[in-house]
């Protein structure tokens, strides 16, 4: 864990700041499906790969306002670090046919793209990690949960694409909770259609707190300064701990972060995020991340 002195809010970066900053365009835009909303960016390192593949999925309160453009910069600096980024746009609340199902029916066929993109590219299916911020972190757990999908839900998929490890940065993991105190202007009734009351199925299809805990290696990423998404991020680990003691997951806690700092290279957060990361495909397989040169060298 980073040192440092606690930081005051204001000099926290704020989701304005985030949305504002430049980032660099993708090796590829890619559809995955005829929507607008459905394409993804793949982003490839320098060398001839195969390379390590992370499933990344941005955040954004599951909102239509917040898309795939303001991690753009975290791609690129992963990309850099060797590995390839398939990071996944999807429709939101508020996007046309956004929500239940078709968020999560978006999340999973880009997902599953991936299939698709490595005959086209040198990329490493026996080494995919998931990997999101916030929203996206719940929706990185559940791509690596969908074959604990009930096969009564219209998100059941009989060949759902493997997941080999999972990195959160701050993830949304409780939708109930969220549900309770209406996060994003009560964002998930609107995603899911309903309370966990009242539409209990959904919720069991979806919610890390109701699927089985993860078997694969796993690291999360919480910011010591987050007040509002690191304890829902503790909820589900407590779960986890409860329910799967054998399973361990890492705990980056960084001290000097709030929400955003960790989704921005350069920030002093930033290279827990690669150590964290890193750690996940080194605990993926023996040979962890395979170097490959860079440019012409």
């Amino acid at each position: 864990m980073m040192s440092g002195s606690p930081l005051e809010a204001q000099n926290l970066i704020t989701a304005a700041e985030v949305m504002a900053m430049e980032t660099p365009p993708p090796t590829h835009r890619v559809a995955y499906g005829p929507d607008p909303l459905q394409f993804g960016h793949l982003r490839l390192p320098g060398g001839e790969g195969p390379f390590p593949v992370v499933l990344f999925v941005h955040g954004g309160c599951w909102l239509s306002e917040y898309g795939i453009g303001h991690t753009g910069s975290l791609e690129a600096a992963w990309a850099e670090a060797g590995y390839a980024v398939w990071s996944v746009e999807y429709r939101r609340v508020g996007d046309p046919a956004g929500g239940w199902p078709n968020t999560f029916l978006d999340v999973a066929a880009g997902g599953d793209h991936l299939r698709t993109l490595a005959r086209d590219f040198p990329l490493d299916l026996d080494r995919v990690v998931a990997a999101g911020h916030s929203a996206g972190g719940s929706f990185a757990l559940w791509l690596a949960s969908r074959a604990h999908v009930p096969r009564e839900s219209p998100l059941w998929s009989p060949n759902p694409l493997p997941i080999h490890g999972f990195l959160g940065l701050a993830p949304a993991a409780d939708l109930e909770r969220l549900h309770q105190v209406g996060i994003c202007g009560n964002v998930i009734q609107q995603l899911l259609g309903g309370s966990p009351d009242e539409a209990p199925d959904r919720y069991a299809a979806v919610s890390p707190m109701r699927l089985p805990p993860l078997s694969v290696p796993q690291v999360v990423v919480l910011g010591e300064h987050d007040d509002t998404w690191t304890p829902i991020a503790e909820a589900w680990l407590d779960r986890v701990r409860e329910e799967r003691a054998e399973v361990a997951v890492e705990v980056v806690r960084a001290a000097e972060s709030g929400h955003f700092e960790m989704i921005v290279p350069g920030t002093s957060t930033w290279p827990l995020v690669m150590g964290a990361l890193e750690a996940v495909f080194q605990a993926v397989g023996p040979e962890g991340l395979k170097p490959q040169p860079l440019g012409d060298e």
